[in-house]
């Protein structure tokens, strides 16, 4: 297979030579400042060109060891960038804020060394909704920003999944909130981001929406949200009113509640000795 688009401005600057050769030499020549991640012929660093920041995705194979242990987990391995270029299109397609991207490639047929890549837009000034909140339960925002907050989330994660999306990496870090200008109620310019591992079906499986918001709720145990503030949650979620959704989704709640705790009992023993980790 080969597969490959451009769009402004790569469809210029990439046009000349093979868009792949460009790609590579990007991820070869990153520095360690550039570099965000490294690992199982996977790199992700973030360029500029014409002094406009971008993220450049690229792999070249994750081998057939990757492949069995994701399937021996029952995990649906990342093959290459095409499931996170559909994913884009997807989200835009529907109106969920996320990434724009600018460059997309993939080829070779097999699947334990499919070389791709993936140029996306950066989205700055920007910071991730796990470190804004990270303070708020020592010291809690205006009340109406954090409720503009859990309304954007939860709309976000009803239209995906309302849509046949999952994300399968659920948690505050992979929202995205511009500080610029400064967020307000009225005002709040927020971003899906990483949707590598996102699947497309109809609609999903009540298993994976499950997943994703219980990975959601243990992402924001610590932030100090009130019941009040799930319950907004909910409400927006389901699209429902309270009464309704505390009715026909009770042993969903009760799963969420039940399963967003052992994430938490399994991310304290796995990251124990990990301070920095601890919120």
């Amino acid at each position: 297979m080969r597969a490959v688009v451009l769009r402004p401005p790569f469809d210029g600057k990439w046009s000349a030579g093979d868009p792949f050769d460009h790609a590579a030499r990007l991820a070869a020549g990153a520095n360690a400042d550039q570099i965000r991640r490294d690992v199982e012929g996977r790199r992700t660093l973030r360029f500029e060109l014409d002094d406009c920041g971008y993220y450049l995705k690229w792999q070249k194979g994750i081998g057939w060891g990757r492949i069995v242990g994701e399937v021996l987990r029952g995990r649906r391995p990342v093959l290459g960038a095409g499931d996170e270029w559909r994913a884009i299109e997807a989200c835009h397609a529907l109106g969920v804020p996320t990434m724009n991207a600018l460059a997309y490639g993939e080829r070779g047929s097999g699947w334990a060394y499919r070389e791709s890549f993936l140029v996306t837009e950066a989205i700055e000034p920007a910071i991730d909704l796990d470190s804004y909140t990270r303070e708020w339960a020592q010291n809690p925002p205006a009340p109406a920003l954090k409720h503009a907050l859990i309304r954007a989330v939860a709309d976000i994660a009803s239209t995906m999944h309302r849509n046949g999306l999952n994300h399968r990496d659920f948690y505050l870090c992979h929202f995205l909130l511009r500080t610029k200008p400064e967020p307000t109620p009225g005002e709040l310019r927020l971003a899906i981001i990483d949707l590598h591992r996102v699947q497309i079906r109809k609609a999903p499986p009540p298993r994976w929406r499950d997943k994703d918001l219980a990975a959601l709720y243990f992402s924001a145990l610590k932030i100090g949200l009130t019941t009040r503030d799930r319950l907004r949650f909910i409400r927006t979620y389901f699209r429902q009113p309270l009464r309704i959704v505390l009715r026909d989704e009770a042993s969903t709640l009760a799963y969420l509640q039940r399963e967003s705790i052992r994430l938490a009992e399994r991310f304290e023993r796995k990251f124990a000795h990990r301070p920095d980790l601890q919120r």
